[in-house]
C-alpha cells in the first residue's frame, strides 16, 4: 500500500511539479502509516483505499485538465491525512462522553480538527516534511491555499455536514463554473466525501468484508456507551442492525443521491461508480427480503411448538 501510494504521487506528476524530494515522500507515508490506529474499520487501509478511489476519480474525471495541479495536491493529501490517529469511536460518543477531544474542539467536528492537528504536527517534522522543496517565493503563494485547503477537505469529511454540503453542491452544480473558486472548493469537499464513503463503489467481495469491519467497530462503540450509560444509536446496536438494514438505507439515502449529482458534472463515473451502487443496494434489499422470510418461519415455528406443547 505504500508502495502504491507513493507511485500515486509520481504518476500524478505531484511529486516533480512540486519538488518533492523522494526520500522525504516514503518518510512520510510511513510516518502516516505509524500514526493510524489499529482500529477494525478506520485504519491504514482504509486510508489507502480513500486516497485510491480519489487517485481513479482523478483520472477517470480527466480532473488534471480541469484543475490547477496545487487543487491535485491538495485532493491526494487530504485524503491520505483525513483518519489520522482515529480513535475508533466516532463525534457523537466523543461529545455525549465529554472526551478530552470534545472539550479541546468545543463539540464542533472533534474528530476531523484532530485528524488536521496530527497531519500538521507530522509536516512541522523535517524529516516528513513533503513541502519542504518548495520554491520560497511560491510556497508563500501558495502556501495557504494549501495548507487551508488540505484543512477545509478533512473538515468536510464530517458526516453531520453532509446535508450541508450536499445541497451547496446540489445549487451550483447545473452551472458549474471552473473558474469560480467557491465552486471548486465545494466540488472538492463533494469529491472527498465520495471517496470517504465509496466502499459500496467496489466489487461485492471487497466491499462486503468492509461493512464487517464497520459493524465491529460500531458495536465496540455501542457496547461502551451502554456500559457508560449513554445514548446508543441503532444502527450501532448489535441487538437492532444487520448487515442488510446497516447498509440499505445508506446506500439509497446517502451513497446513491450524492453520486448521481456528481455524476451530472461527470457522466462517465455512471458505469464505473454509480451502477454497482445501484446492484449493490438491489442486493441488499434481496438478502433483507430472505432474512424476514427466515424470520417469519422461525415466528411460525414457535408459534407451533408452543401451540403443541400446549
Amino acid at each position: 500500500m505504500l508502495s502504491c501510494l507513493e507511485h500515486m504521487y509520481h504518476d500524478l506528476g505531484l511529486v516533480k511539479d512540486f519538488n518533492i524530494n523522494p526520500i522525504t515522500l516514503k518518510r512520510w507515508l510511513l510516518c502516516i502509516h505509524d500514526n493510524y490506529r489499529n482500529n477494525p474499520f478506520h485504519n491504514f487501509r482504509h486510508c489507502f483505499c480513500v486516497t485510491q478511489m480519489m487517485y481513479s476519480m482523478i483520472c477517470l474525471c480527466s480532473l488534471q485538465e480541469k484543475f490547477a495541479q496545487v487543487d491535485i495536491l491538495i485532493l491526494m493529501t487530504a485524503a491520505v491525512c483525513h483518519d489520522l490517529d482515529h480513535p475508533g469511536f466516532n463525534n457523537t460518543y466523543q461529545i455525549n462522553a465529554r472526551t478530552e477531544l470534545a472539550v479541546r474542539y468545543n463539540d464542533i467536528s472533534p474528530l476531523e480538527n484532530h485528524h488536521c492537528a496530527v497531519a500538521f504536527q507530522i509536516f512541522s517534522q523535517p524529516d516528513c516534511n513533503i513541502f519542504s522543496n518548495f520554491d520560497p517565493e511560491a510556497f508563500k503563494q501558495i502556501r495557504q491555499q494549501l495548507l487551508g485547503g488540505t484543512i477545509t477537505l478533512i473538515l468536510a469529511t464530517d458526516m453531520a455536514r453532509h446535508g450541508e454540503i450536499l445541497d451547496s453542491f446540489k445549487q451550483k452544480v447545473d452551472n458549474f463554473d471552473y473558474t469560480d473558486e467557491e465552486h471548486v472548493t465545494c466540488l472538492k469537499m463533494v469529491l472527498i466525501k465520495c471517496c470517504d464513503i465509496s466502499n459500496e463503489v467496489r466489487p461485492m467481495e471487497v466491499a462486503e468484508p468492509w461493512v464487517d469491519c464497520l459493524l465491529e467497530e460500531y458495536f465496540m462503540q455501542s457496547d461502551r456507551e451502554k456500559a457508560e450509560g449513554l445514548p446508543v444509536a441503532p444502527f450501532m446496536d448489535r441487538d437492532k442492525v444487520t448487515k442488510p438494514t446497516a447498509q440499505i438505507g445508506f446506500i439509497k439515502f446517502v451513497l446513491i443521491p450524492m453520486f448521481e449529482t456528481v455524476m451530472k458534472l461527470f457522466p462517465q463515473i455512471e458505469e464505473a461508480m454509480v451502477q454497482p451502487l445501484r446492484e449493490s443496494r438491489d442486493r441488499y434489499e434481496e438478502l433483507k427480503q430472505i432474512d424476514d422470510a427466515m424470520n417469519e418461519v422461525r415466528l411460525i415455528f414457535c408459534v407451533c411448538k408452543s401451540v403443541s406443547f400446549v
